[in-house]
């Protein structure tokens, strides 16, 4: 109780400030309609902002599960093309019609370690043998080349990330169709090299670079990045730089592919090697 007569001796000015305060703002909202109307007004554009803050707060939290959700619908979708046999990008339809029949499954995952700042990168995905994945297959995020899973566990996966220094691609000039072979050269997370195209070729800055799907790990059409620079080194080919579409730095989500044919066609081709 001494407390509390403490206290309103401390404030009495304050609180007697504000009782007045209020006593006059109703006085003036309630004889005045002009200024019962803007105080109204006020009133609801606070409640209104704050509700705005809370709901943007209540987003913002929530974007994990909405990643998560788009991820794994966005995996049910790039299964769906491959059953109809008939798979697209921006710029060309390409049909892969054996009566329907599926070559490449979808399976979403999430990046829960990873590196950039190596000579030879990994990360670490947060779905392993039991959820179906497996060594060898294509990692991506969107439509761009991420890596390829090296090592799994029940329930973890170990994939050799573009920034590793033995990542080797077969990639091609979109515009064009003459291929190399792509690797990263540790310098820096944004740029690799593709090399082994011939002098005689013509292409320019901004071309699109795609994988060519030779490798039995990659489907043909997987964006890698797009040209940046190129030189003329010995043996009369050039060295294109090429600048990632990939941002290793924020890789969050992304999609594990595996080729169901894969063994048919390796068989085959050893038999011949």
């Amino acid at each position: 109780m001494r407390s509390l007569l403490n206290f309103l001796a401390k404030y009495n000015h304050l609180i007697i400030f504000l009782i007045l305060e209020g006593i006059a703002i109703y006085l003036i909202s309630s004889g005045n309609s002009y200024h019962n109307a803007r105080l109204v007004k006020g009133i609801r554009g606070l409640t209104t902002g704050i509700e705005q803050k809370m709901s943007n707060a209540r987003t913002y939290f929530s974007l994990r599960e909405i990643s998560q959700s788009l991820a794994g619908e966005n995996a049910s979708l790039k299964n769906i093309i491959e059953r109809s046999g008939v798979r697209q990008n921006l710029f060309i339809s390409s049909v892969n019609d054996t009566v329907h029949k599926q070559k490449y499954s979808y399976s979403s995952a999430e990046v829960i370690n990873n590196s950039v700042n190596r000579q030879k990168n990994f990360f670490t995905l947060n779905k392993g043998r039991r959820q179906g994945f497996s060594v060898d297959m294509a990692v991506i995020e969107g439509n761009s080349v991420a890596g390829v899973i090296v090592s799994c566990s029940e329930n973890y996966s170990i994939a050799m990330s573009l920034l590793n220094l033995d990542f080797k691609l077969s990639a091609r000039i979109k515009s064009n169709g003459y291929f190399g072979s792509l690797s990263w050269d540790g310098r820096d997370p944004y740029h690799a090299v593709l090399n082994e195209i011939p002098q005689h070729v013509s292409f320019g800055i901004g071309d699109t670079i795609e994988t060519t799907g030779y490798s039995a790990i990659f489907p043909e059409g997987i964006v890698v990045g797009t040209v940046s620079s190129f030189t003329k080194t010995g043996g009369d080919f050039y060295g294109i730089e090429v600048l990632l579409q990939t941002d290793f730095k924020k890789l969050h989500f992304v999609n594990a592919i595996v080729n169901m044919e894969k063994k048919e066609q390796l068989e085959l081709e050893n038999l011949f090697q």
